[in-house]
């Protein structure tokens, strides 16, 4: 996600013209100030949502947004960029139970059937030391028959962060503030400095 003054701008040109120009040439510090402002709140905005969205702890959230690019004289952008894949169960609030592991992927109670997060047969199940809490499924030929496989891997839940930020109440959120606060605040700064 990213605020970016050259393409605002260039829906606005018919009605700040040359004045946009003579702002930033006159007063270099003023419209990445406004830029990184504008950003910030819609940083905040972005963390709350997505959270909600993912289902993620909110602090998982801000270490993946991270500390986004800021604007400076010379470059009118302030981005966000997060990445990462497919989130394991283990961060949305896995337990197992006996039909399998339940979690709150997009904040939603889901149960993976098949996936466990101990060894052993019921009721005697024991925490495997180096599984570290992940919740496994069985891959592999025998992975349908109930201690067919040997083989595992990580289960995971489908909340895939990159993809989250820029859909649904994330990228709403994010265009009902950047935008309109965007423009108010240049406004308001050409007003001031270059009526």
């Amino acid at each position: 996600m990213a605020i970016l003054i050259a393409r605002w701008a260039d829906g606005n040109l018919k009605k700040y013209g040359k004045r946009i120009e003579l702002l930033h040439k006159q007063f270099p510090k003023v419209l990445p100030r406004i830029v990184n402002q504008v950003g910030n709140r819609a940083k905040t905005q972005v963390i709350r949502n997505l959270t909600k969205q993912t289902g993620l702890p909110r602090e998982t959230i801000v270490k993946a947004v991270g500390n986004p690019t800021v604007a400076r004289p010379g470059k009118l952008s302030y981005e966000m960029v997060t990445r990462g894949g497919n989130i394991r169960l283990k961060y949305l609030a896995a337990r197992e139970t006996e039909a399998g592991v339940v979690a709150k992927p997009f904040g939603k109670t889901t149960l993976y059937p098949g996936a466990f997060m101990r060894a052993g047969w019921w009721p005697n199940r024991v925490e495997v030391e180096d599984w570290n809490g992940h919740a496994m499924v069985r891959v592999g030929r025998h992975a349908s028959v109930k201690g067919g496989s040997r083989h595992f891997t990580f289960a995971r839940s489908g909340v895939v962060i990159p993809v989250e930020m820029t859909s649904g109440q994330t990228k709403a959120a994010f265009e009902r503030i950047a935008g309109p606060l965007l423009r108010e605040r240049v406004d308001a700064a050409l007003a001031k400095l270059v009526p």
